[in-house]
């Protein structure tokens, strides 16, 4: 018996004048769609270090944490798609916060020996330039603990700027923008932690114990001390994760909230601030945070590309 043929009216699996059936619509296609762009730059770096901790024989139970990431943005995400509830998309927009902490302390399964150390001298041959022969850090300390505590408070706080900033597109009801904000700052903190395997380099402070520091001390840097002893990571300096996440939110935010400009120009001077605290306290060398800077404007330029209306 000859199966009825129809004319194909569009519906998925009819059968065509020629016998043969519509391909069911491409259910996968969809659900990726469905994906933000900075959801992808998470899933990206999560796959890479995947990568890494592979090819350095690392143990399943890193191989899965370096998986479990992906998969719960890409969860979000198909639970977004398939019912649209506000909680859902509310998580979605949060979720990078704490992923983007493990993200950084995933970059401590890659230390290693640091083969830096002619470059490092040269960058701090650099550094005193800027400290002494310009002046830096006399200027610095010339009113006493007033500019020092400033440095170090904005340095403390650089751990707040990504979760205010996104708060305030909610408090000015711009949160179908948090995309444009959180795409530029993965984007370039992200790339920032991948580059640090490649350059392994130590803090100013730790390569060069008890030169140019900083002569006066206040309870703020006794604080970053604290928290750098028990939460930072052994793997690189170079380029500079606190410059790259003060400047990519700062441009992030003038991209998504451009309307409120104050914001912005607030998060930029916080910018500037972390930038200087990072060599005045040693956190950093100079080119660390010239090279975040690079990296962010960049990351910026490519975020409106992605995102353009």
């Amino acid at each position: 018996m000859q199966p009825e043929i129809r004319i194909n009216e569009g519906g998925p699996g009819t059968l065509t004048e020629s016998g043969t059936t519509n391909a069911a619509p491409n259910v996968w296609s969809t659900q990726l769609a469905s994906i933000r762009p900075s959801e992808w730059v998470l899933i990206l770096f999560f796959l890479y270090t995947a990568v890494l901790s592979s090819l350095h024989g690392m143990p399943p139970t890193r191989l899965l944490a370096a998986f479990a990431a992906p998969a719960i943005l890409v969860a979000l995400a198909w639970a977004a798609d398939a019912s649209p509830r506000r909680a859902v998309e509310i998580a979605r927009d949060w979720a990078p916060a704490p992923l983007v902490l493990l993200a950084y302390w995933q970059m401590d399964w890659f230390a290693s020996t640091h083969t830096m150390r002619a470059l490092e001298i040269r960058w701090n041959e650099w550094d005193r330039v800027l400290l002494d022969a310009w002046s830096m850090r006399a200027v610095i300390e010339s009113q006493g603990r007033l500019i020092p505590s400033i440095l170090e408070l904005a340095y403390s706080l650089l751990y707040t700027i990504p979760p205010l900033s996104i708060a305030a597109l909610y408090i000015y009801r711009r949160r179908r923008m948090v995309d444009r904000l959180l795409l530029p700052y993965l984007l370039s903190t992200l790339l920032v932690y991948a580059l640090l395997p490649l350059a392994p380099s130590a803090s100013p402070r730790l390569e060069f114990p008890g030169l140019d520091l900083p002569t006066i001390d206040t309870v703020f840097r006794r604080f970053n001390l604290w928290v750098l002893s028990w939460g930072d990571i052994r793997t690189g300096v170079f380029p500079s994760g606190h410059v790259s996440t003060a400047f990519s939110c700062a441009l992030g935010m003038r991209y998504a909230l451009p309307e409120r400009p104050w914001v912005s120009r607030v998060l930029l001077i916080m910018a500037l601030l972390i930038t200087v605290a990072t060599v005045y306290g040693r956190y950093h060398y100079a080119v660390d945070g010239a090279a975040s800077i690079v990296i962010s404007f960049t990351a910026l330029g490519i975020s409106r590309r992605i995102c353009r209306d």
